[in-house]
């Protein structure tokens, strides 16, 4: 067994998590990326702590990052929305402020994933990033539901697992 395959073995079996959708127009109704990520943390064993929409402001953004992360019953907060380059885009910013390790390596995969299996050279825009506020892991992708459904997948459902064994190995 490989030393990958021995952290996942001792991994938990479910992480508590906090979905946040960062949008100035969606609502409860038309959320389909808050939505989406719902759906797959619960189709893959997870448990959804619970959700907002939050306008993209960057202090409302970090004030909720913040108090999600510190809170008992959260142990991974997942964003979408707010990752792109327009003015009001800020999303990167609130959370890139209040980490404590960064996982460059999810925004790294996922620009690549989105260049060479869905959206080329436009990737490039993304601003996707992870990391950890204390105990608490954090990730940040696209509002798009391609973007969501992409991150998921292929990153965050298969190594959620791995990342909070890592966070708690020695505590």
């Amino acid at each position: 067994m490989s030393s990958v395959d021995e952290h996942r073995h001792e991994a938990p079996q479910s992480v508590a998590c906090y979905v946040i959708t960062v949008s100035d127009t969606r609502t409860p109704e038309t959320d389909t990326g808050g939505a989406l990520i719902r759906t797959m943390l619960e189709e893959a064993g997870y448990v959804v702590a619970g959700s907002t929409i939050v306008k993209d402001d960057y202090e409302d953004i970090r004030e909720l990052v913040y108090k999600s992360s510190v809170h008992s019953g959260i142990e991974a907060v997942l964003l979408t929305g707010g990752t792109g380059i327009s003015p009001r885009d800020t999303t990167y910013e609130a959370v890139a402020s209040l980490l404590d390790k960064t996982l460059p390596g999810f925004g790294e995969i996922f620009r690549l994933l989105s260049f060479t299996e869905d959206i080329g050279s436009a990737a490039i825009l993304s601003r996707a990033i992870a990391g950890t506020i204390g105990s608490t892991a954090v990730f940040s992708m696209p509002g798009s539901t391609g973007a969501v459904k992409l991150a998921m997948e292929r990153l965050i459902i298969p190594e959620l697992r791995h990342v909070m064994r890592e966070i708690y190995k020695g505590t």
